[in-house]
């Protein structure tokens, strides 16, 4: 099976509170971007973020220049769904981090501004 076909099959057939890496408050990330005391128009990137709901905090925080990526384009779609009207705030990359073409424009200018959680 290939990477995406497997990402998009445990989307496909789990709840998010059935995959092993549920958080329903992702603390570590959230405490990690606080001690680097970012300010809430710093860009920050998930990668492999798809339906964590790490993006759910950081704009309830009043972070406004967030990307999330994956490779599911089912992860993405249901975090779309469960943010509703504000999904429009969240910039969604549908790709594999290891083949974005467009990886060094993310990180660039981006020293300690990017988060994996």
């Amino acid at each position: 099976m290939e990477r995406k076909d497997h990402w998009e099959n445990v989307y496909q057939t789990k709840q998010l509170s059935e995959v092993s890496w549920f958080e329903p408050i992702p603390e570590t990330s959230l405490n990690i971007i606080k001690e680097f005391g970012l300010s809430t128009d710093a860009a920050i990137i998930d990668i492999g973020g798809g339906d964590s709901l790490l993006a759910d905090h950081l704009l309830a925080l009043g972070y406004t220049n967030i990307s999330v990526l994956d490779i599911s384009s089912a992860a993405i779609e249901r975090a779309k769904l469960r943010l509703g009207p504000k999904a429009i705030l969240i910039k969604w990359i549908i790709s594999d981090m290891l083949l974005y073409n467009e990886r060094k424009n993310l990180m660039s200018g981006m020293t300690g501004r990017l988060f994996i959680s």
